[in-house]
């Protein structure tokens, strides 16, 4: 998936924070998308975050393990989008919470649109 900023692409439908493409109408809204998915960190890499958590600095393991779960999250969404026809999806945030002790879900949402033109 591409990391620049919203609003992008991702399989082909127009992806964006922005509740309204300036300029562009809707002419056809399917209501609330989504995709999440839930991740752990394999035990050696959670032990040595520990070991860091100690000493201070980026623990570089969960932020790989997040911008996938981030990645994977938003590839659904966009799949789901596209399953009802949509050709956007506006108003995408993004959420996380804990499910367990060591994982976590992310969760993309969004609203499907038709865009008259892009």
């Amino acid at each position: 998936m591409n990391k620049r900023s919203l609003p992008m692409r991702v399989d082909g439908l127009l992806v964006s924070n922005l509740e309204a493409i300036p300029g562009v109408g809707i002419s056809r809204h399917f209501g609330l998308v989504q995709g999440s998915t839930v991740r752990a960190k394999h035990f050696g890499k959670d032990f040595l975050a520990g070991l860091k958590n100690i000493v201070g600095g980026e623990l570089r393991g969960y932020t790989e393990l997040l911008s996938e779960a981030r990645d994977e999250a938003m590839q659904r969404m966009v799949a789901q989008a596209k399953a009802v026809g949509a050709n956007a999806v506006l108003n995408v945030r993004f959420s996380t919470s804990s499910v367990a002790q060591g994982a976590a879900e992310i969760l993309a949402y969004g609203s499907a649109v038709v865009l008259d033109r892009e």
